[in-house]
């Protein structure tokens, strides 16, 4: 979750008033904050671009006429938070994310228009390989995709303090690669994944343990509950308790090595030994040149893997500070309290926007 301060964590849950801002940046350097009418931004772990976001403003004549208009899709992106009020003249404004603008509609004479876009991610997965291109000389999981990212965007902040750094075998990908896949794939050899977090910097970090990790919010029903709606399901579609992983690399000199990683929780609906039987999925890098990495990269595949056995679908009073992949507490009705993690979230710009959650896993919180 991003850091907030105490007083405004205690106002989620008050009537509040809320406060949002649109920073447009200008390809020719300007910053302005634009009037809005509405917006939303949807924040999910299962999404090329981790953040999207959708605008609704009231002035038509920011719809470009040519590349050279204020705004426009050749360049220029916008800066949204949501905040509140705090008393006294004071205020706090949490970060939504950083946005290229993509498209921008509506009316040319009476408006509104609406501007759609997408993190930084973008940038990376436009930016296909006009020539082969290896990490050779590059042989640590964080100088590797240090120079995969600099290559293309030099300006983009890149924050790997999470990152337990590994060994990367020599990967070499062809014209028309992938760019942000092929530092993806570098990323699982350390068992992290990649994306844009809401300050806009590409982070490079594994997926957090909900078991060991403590929950930063709780949505209960009842007297100053938070929880609007709530729908429960399980599916054993795409689902898997164990994870091979396989490298082999001939650029690096090195024989074929494996990891399997099984769920060996005995208390998981998807134990390996369980009544849940063998449902083993399979993922080859030539990255993965150490038993180690592919240890890494199976376990982080596993988290994903397994967790979609249980899902929730929650609205709440919302939490902009809240983030794909953070783990939260649900207390319900009957008093059933759950560790969730966060997949997906939807947060308004505007005031009674709702704040939709979309859960993974779920775990009995005594």
């Amino acid at each position: 979750m991003y850091p907030i301060s105490a007083q405004a964590l205690s106002l989620l849950n008050e009537s509040q008033r809320v406060l949002s801002e649109v920073e447009l940046h200008t390809t020719d350097g300007r910053v302005q904050l634009l009037d809005h009418i509405s917006g939303t931004v949807t924040a999910d772990r299962g999404s090329a671009c981790r953040r999207t976001c959708s605008i609704v403003i009231p002035d038509p004549s920011l719809i470009p006429r040519t590349e050279r208009d204020k705004v426009s899709v050749y360049g220029a992106y916008v800066v949204l938070r949501r905040g509140m009020d705090l008393g006294g003249g004071r205020r706090e404004m949490i970060p939504l994310g950083q946005f290229r603008i993509d498209d921008i509609s509506g009316d040319v004479h009476t408006g509104p228009v609406t501007l759609g876009g997408k993190s930084f991610e973008a940038y990376l997965s436009d930016d296909k390989f006009t020539a082969p291109t290896t990490t050779r000389g590059y042989g640590l999981v964080s100088t590797a995709i240090g120079y995969l990212v600099s290559s293309s965007m030099p300006s983009l902040v890149l924050d790997t303090t999470r990152l337990v750094d590994t060994a990367c075998g020599v990967t070499t990908w062809d014209v028309e690669g992938d760019r942000l896949e092929a530092i993806r794939e570098v990323a699982r050899a350390a068992g992290c994944e990649v994306y844009c977090n809401a300050d806009g910097a590409l982070v490079v970090a594994p997926l957090p343990d909900p078991l060991l990790t403590m929950p930063v919010w709780e949505i209960r029903t009842g007297t100053r509950g938070n929880m609007i709606r709530a729908e429960r399901a399980m599916t054993s579609q795409n689902v898997f308790n164990g994870v091979l992983a396989r490298g082999e690399n001939s650029e690096s000199d090195s024989g074929p090595v494996s990891a399997l990683v099984t769920d060996d929780d005995t208390s998981s609906p998807t134990y390996w030994g369980g009544p849940f039987g063998h449902r083993p999925k399979f993922i080859s890098s030539s990255t993965l040149t150490t038993t180690g990495a592919c240890t890494a990269a199976a376990t982080y595949e596993l988290a994903s893997a397994r967790r979609p056995n249980a899902t929730a679908d929650l609205s709440a009073l919302p939490n902009p500070a809240l983030e794909p992949g953070d783990v939260i507490r649900a207390v319900y009705r009957d008093g059933t309290r759950e560790l969730h993690q966060v997949q997906s979230l939807t947060v308004s710009l505007e005031p009674g926007g709702e704040f939709s959650l979309s859960l993974i896993g779920s775990k009995e919180d005594a």
